[in-house]
């Protein structure tokens, strides 16, 4: 089945996509699969590990949303993984390597969104981004310290997934268009949902290059790459195209992500990491028993990062009460 695979992508994918049987390994040599290929081991070994799962309890822009229809950090990582196949199918890349630095790119991202890692940074003197906590969640933390051991090209397009990024796969390039053109379409969606926002309160120049609903909007973004990068060995969008996401991934900024309101709840989350970060900063012993091994390894800062960026929203929420909040007393006569 493999050594089908194999034969497939050699007919098949672009010679700028990166082929299976090529990849650069594992930093811990294992023995092959004899049905899957290494990039389809990373695939399902991150679906299954505890970190994915934990995505689904963790924000992705709205605090708590009373409503089930609400993006999370795992409904993002879905749409992600999506758009990246797609991606990657029209210009014949990998698509199992795309749909596995899918899979993983926010596996170390932070409770209560980009608040807490901003918050996390701040309070570890400006060493924590949730792209290299992802790496390090998939290199160290999972599977009790032994990590996933994934391929260097998967651990390369989650730690250059951002906007910023430098992938070394056009697979990675592939991801990072694909997580803005998710987040930026999907929180649309959100901020309309909430109330956040008014249709006509939308950039009506940015509507007019890439559609009037969702699916409009990602499929208008998809065709631009295929337009421009169909047959090349780069993963890049036309230009009209590209400022128009950049303009309505701006207007978010100064409408939906740093507002009064999101602001005021943001900073109630960041009194809740900074208080437990400083609790457990003077009292190491107090932290669970993995991660005081981990404070042996990288130091007391690192080990509470670790941790909190671990947590889930409502689980910050518990282990803040359990820390700060009395427990109540049952009197009797």
């Amino acid at each position: 089945m493999k050594e089908l695979t194999y034969e497939i992508e050699e007919r098949f994918l672009s010679p700028y996509a990166t082929f299976s049987k090529n990849t650069a390994g594992r930093e811990n040599p294992e023995t092959p699969c004899p049905m899957r290929t290494d990039f389809q081991r990373d695939r399902d070994r991150i679906l299954h590990c505890k970190a994915f799962r934990r995505l689904k309890n963790k924000t992705q822009v709205f605090l708590s949303p009373e409503g089930d229809h609400y993006r999370t950090r795992l409904s993002h990582t879905l749409d992600v993984a999506q758009i990246a196949r797609a991606i990657a199918r029209c210009l014949r890349l990998n698509e199992d390597l795309a749909e596995a630095i899918s899979l993983g790119h926010d596996l170390g991202h932070t409770p209560f969104g980009h608040s807490g890692e901003r918050v996390l940074d701040r309070l570890s003197g400006g060493n924590f981004s949730h792209n290299e906590q992802s790496v390090r969640v998939v290199e160290l933390l999972e599977n009790e310290g032994k990590g996933l051991n994934l391929t260097k090209e998967v651990r390369d397009g989650i730690l250059h997934h951002r906007k910023s990024g430098t992938p070394a796969t056009l697979e990675g390039k592939a991801v990072s268009f694909a997580d803005r053109i998710a987040y930026v379409t999907h929180d649309v969606d959100d901020a309309l949902r909430a109330g956040v926002l008014k249709r006509e309160d939308l950039p009506k120049n940015a509507l007019k290059v890439l559609g009037d609903s969702s699916s409009a909007r990602i499929n208008s973004m998809i065709w631009s790459v295929y337009r421009k990068s169909n047959g090349k060995p780069f993963v890049e969008m036309e230009e009209e195209v590209l400022s128009a996401l950049n303009e309505l991934r701006s207007f978010l900024f100064q409408t939906v992500y740093i507002t009064p309101t999101s602001m005021a709840e943001e900073e109630k989350a960041n009194r809740m990491l900074e208080a437990m970060f400083n609790y457990y900063k003077t009292n190491v012993e107090k932290l669970p028993a993995f991660y005081q091994i981990m404070v042996e390894k990288d130091g007391v800062t690192r080990a509470i990062c670790d941790y909190l960026s671990s947590m889930t929203d409502r689980y910050a929420e518990h282990v803040f009460r359990s820390l700060f909040i009395p427990k109540s007393w049952l009197f009797t006569k």
